[in-house]
């Protein structure tokens, strides 16, 4: 066993010398032994809680992480942080909790850490704000860091085909136009999502998987299996021993994520068609290491990045069709092969993208992921837009879209409710550019998704016929010309507060612009009318929140990040 030189480990400050005896007396109290105390201490953070079936796996797999952690030669040290759970919150107020919680993941695993002074994390995250906000506290706190996600959920099954949550979501829309019975709709909802895992398509947490392993902070290959897969056991306890290899390699996040493996992240987005959440969480992690890198750095790559995996929600497959083909790995391999990936980035293995990937087969006898010199299109499934009615950007999912224009009039609501209440009363036409304000990062506050909205538009047939443009934002399960993360947002006045119905606008995907066709002098006029608009939340966390976070084009942060700091916890 290693005998470890803890004098510059932060659990010194708990374990070493005679003036700590009544700290180490708290580690005897809880069955730890002399020699477990005396090896470094490894946080096994996880975000399980009985919310969601995303996050119910998730203590089971600390169990095996703490396996590896032992098997390693250091000392596990499990705790949990909160999740607030996107498919729960949906539709309602409470979705303005789900993005704020992001960042309260953050720093909530911050304090344990520093609270308790352990020197290395493992992080288990399983719903869609819960990937992010770990590896933002990892590159915040710098320790050495392995991410490992908890797995998707298998694929339901409905009346003879594979069905998603975003099913049953567009099934209220075609049950709401008379076109699903009441048993129909129960029947599905009562099957769609069969058991423990994250939803199946590449929606945001599928999404920020991929990410965790093409930015390296996780191992090649962790992020496929299924939640309940045992296969998710074994890469749990390899978790655990790679964080162990890396306190003694002194290999660190801020290693891993530089601007290399960021480029790297907005690739893998942009090549599966992922979410436009991406285009908030890649900038925040960034943000943690100190390096700029918004909205538009992430959507410029993106876009260059052709779109190779044939995923759901605007392809036809979903996680496990990936883990059958090879998993995240084959991704990774096909982008390299095309020169899409920069192979030189450091990962946990201590070994680079490239190296990682060198033995990897992208198979042939299937059409889950395309070679780069086959692509579904040669530009990527996400990207952003800029133009007088968003000076600071907007994003825009186009995977699996046919029309990449829009004209049409503004049909205006102020908040989410009032717009689905429309949907569902079908008060909205064709040509309508359905606007819903006051949802951004401060306006909401917290930036809801408007997934209820834009399902009830696809079920009821209505998907290409309109367009719909927010300052909040869309789930990864949304599709068609939603455009979201207009900035400046409505709460501080940016155009798209000023918007009045019938208003034209247009909008083009493929130019990257969208543009609010109203003269200056008219627009002055509104913008001196104009008054800041008030919000419910006057006290509590999102009012704290409202005050603290910034525009989505910088990722929604809440504090000044990496850039600002004087010291960095791994150092103390």
């Amino acid at each position: 066993m290693t005998k470890w030189d803890k004098s510059k480990l932060p659990s010194r400050h708990t374990t070493v010398g005679p003036e700590r005896a009544p700290h180490r007396s708290y580690y005897y109290a809880m069955g730890l032994t002399k020699e477990e105390i005396e090896q470094p201490f490894v946080g096994v953070a996880t975000c399980w809680n009985e919310a969601a079936p995303c996050n119910i796996a998730l203590s089971r797999q600390a169990q095996s992480v703490k396996v590896g952690v032992k098997r390693g030669g250091a000392t596990p040290r499990e705790f949990t942080t909160i999740t607030v759970t996107d498919g729960i919150a949906m539709g309602h107020q409470s979705m303005k909790a789900s993005l704020a919680s992001r960042d309260i993941i953050a720093d909530s695993v911050e304090l344990t850490m520093r609270g308790h002074c352990y020197d290395a994390l493992v992080g288990l995250g399983g719903c869609d704000k819960t990937l992010p906000g770990l590896m933002m506290a990892m590159v915040r706190l710098n320790v050495p860091s392995v991410f490992m996600y908890g797995g998707s959920i298998m694929p339901g099954k409905h009346r003879g085909r594979d069905v998603t949550v975003l099913d049953v979501f567009e099934a209220v829309g075609q049950h709401a136009a008379g076109n699903m019975s009441d048993e129909e709709l129960l029947e599905l909802e009562q099957h769609a999502c069969p058991g423990a895992g994250a939803c199946g398509g590449q929606f945001t947490a599928n999404t920020m998987a991929c990410i965790s392993e093409v930015i390296g902070l996780a191992l090649p290959g962790s992020a496929g299996a299924p939640a309940p897969d045992e296969n998710r056991d074994y890469w749990a306890e390899k978790s655990g021993e790679a964080v162990v290899e890396l306190i003694r390699r002194s290999l660190r996040p801020r290693d891993i994520v530089t601007r290399d493996a960021l480029f790297n992240a907005a690739a893998i987005v942009g090549a599966t068609g992922g979410s436009t959440n991406a285009a908030l969480h890649l900038p925040a992690i960034a943000h943690e290491a100190g390096i700029k890198f918004d909205l538009h750095d992430v959507a410029e790559i993106m876009r260059a990045t052709p779109h190779i995996a044939d995923l759901k929600p605007g392809g036809k497959y979903v996680a496990l069709d990936v883990y059958n083909v090879g998993g995240v790995p084959v991704i990774i391999r096909a982008l390299l092969e095309g020169g899409y990936l920069r192979g030189d980035a450091m990962t946990v293995t201590g070994r680079s993208l490239a190296e990682n990937h060198r033995e990897v087969i992208v198979p042939k006898d299937q059409d889950v992921v395309r070679p780069t010199s086959d692509p579904i299109s040669p530009i990527g499934g996400v990207v952003s837009l800029k133009g007088t009615l968003a000076p600071e950007g907007a994003i825009v999912k186009i995977a699996g879209m046919k029309a990449l224009r829009f004209e049409g009039t503004a049909l205006c609501f102020d908040c989410e409710e009032d717009a689905f209440k429309a949907v569902e009363m079908r008060a909205y036409k064709p040509g309508d550019v359905i606007i819903i304000r006051y949802e951004g990062p401060k306006g909401g506050p917290g930036m809801r998704e408007m997934l209820s909205t834009t399902s009830a538009i696809y079920g009821q047939g209505m998907g290409d016929k309109v367009a719909l443009i927010t300052d909040g934002r869309f789930s990864g399960a949304t599709r068609g010309f939603c455009i979201g993360h207009v900035g400046p947002e409505a709460a501080v006045g940016g155009p798209i507060a000023l918007i009045e119905n019938g208003d034209r606008i247009v909008i083009d995907a493929e130019k990257g612009t969208i543009d609010l066709m109203v003269d200056e002098a008219t627009l002055a006029k509104r913008r001196a009318a104009w008054k800041p608009r008030k919000t419910d939340y006057s006290a509590g966390a999102l009012w704290k929140y409202a005050q603290l976070v910034g525009p989505a084009v910088n990722g929604a942060v809440t504090h000044p990040g990496a850039a600002e700091e004087s010291h960095v916890y791994a150092d103390q």
